[in-house]
């Protein structure tokens, strides 16, 4: 989510350090571009809920990136979180965007869970992940999301492939460019836990102080857990925190292009964020009202960084009645 040097749309060639931000993101765009399919394969008939959903598999460019796909209707891929990997989603929010009548598919990323390659979380290269698995489908004119880290991605996707992409949704995360509130240290200390456990799933994702939110937490917990389908493997946590320090950064995500993309941009992007988001504070979005034209702001009360997970019923039907009533201008 955030990294121990601030989070650049530059790949991790040597050279790139000697390049404007605006060149990298242009050279990331441009191999991506080219990037020969070897293998091309479209979905098979999806399934109608996550307790049905099989692992799939695309070989494009030497690896094979692993999705499942629930539901039918208008494609929506999600890009995932910080050490996310398939079945961490909770199941009640994707099949409950399955019911509002999306294709939901999730992934993941290179070298992580069941998809083969180099592990990374650069997001030049979860970019391309993404761009790679969606030519691969076939996919047209297609919805992204993206959640932590993932929206990171999802904005970057937006500034290289705008043209393909017909609404973004954002999930807690953070917008590009100096903070006026950076997250919090004990963001990092739960995030550097190994393993899955509810006490740390409700400190990062959920308000601790409140109740109902705890209530909602331990729900989350069990769907997620109590799923038949396997989940992918665990991503090691002193892995993934060597790639991401282990304190706050500000900024956290310092690439102007982008930024600017989201000030001109005519695609429709709605955040549903959350009042106490321990990682990706919420007042960043707000601070800069008034400049992002066609961006929507939801935000939950008494929730953490997982606010769909709290209300997933909810979440889904902003998403729906986001992507139905508004379209590129």
């Amino acid at each position: 989510m955030l990294g121990s040097h601030p989070v650049s749309a530059a790949t991790s060639h040597p050279e790139a350090g000697t390049s404007t931000r605006r060149q990298a993101l242009l050279t990331g765009a441009a191999v991506i571009a080219g990037a020969s399919l070897l293998e091309a394969g479209r979905a098979e008939a999806a399934a109608l809920s996550s307790a049905t959903a099989v692992t799939q598999f695309v070989e494009v460019d030497g690896r094979k990136l692993a999705y499942r796909s629930v539901g039918q209707g208008k494609p929506l891929v999600l890009f995932h979180r910080f050490r996310g990997v398939l079945g961490l989603w909770d199941p009640a929010f994707i099949d409950a965007l399955a019911a509002e009548g999306f294709q939901v598919i999730t992934f993941d990323y290179s070298g992580i869970g069941l998809s083969t390659g180099k592990p990374s979380y650069n997001p030049a290269t979860m970019v391309k992940d993404a761009k790679d698995l969606i030519d691969a489908l076939g996919l047209k004119d297609v919805a992204i999301g993206g959640w932590s880290i993932g929206g990171i991605v999802a904005q970057i996707y937006l500034a290289m492939f705008g043209a393909g992409v017909s609404h973004v949704v954002l999930l807690a995360t953070t917008p590009p460019g100096k903070l006026v509130k950076a997250g919090e240290q004990l963001f990092y200390d739960a995030a550097a836990v190994p393993g899955i456990g509810l006490d740390n799933f409700t400190t990062i994702f959920f308000e601790p102080t409140d109740e109902a939110s705890r209530a909602a937490s331990k729900r989350s917990f069990d769907r997620i857990m109590s799923q038949k389908v396997a989940r992918s493997p665990d991503v090691p946590a002193d892995w993934a925190i060597a790639q991401i320090g282990n304190t706050p950064r500000n900024p956290v995500f310092p690439v102007e292009e982008v930024l600017h993309v989201l000030k001109t941009t005519n695609v429709p992007i709605l955040h549903i964020g959350a009042d106490h988001d321990i990682v990706f504070p919420i007042e960043n979005w707000y601070a800069l009202n008034g400049q992002l034209p066609t961006t929507r702001l939801i935000t939950y009360p008494k929730t953490g960084h997982g606010p769909q997970h709290q209300f997933p019923e909810e979440a889904a039907k902003h998403i729906a009645g986001f992507i139905r009533s508004t379209r590129k201008g």
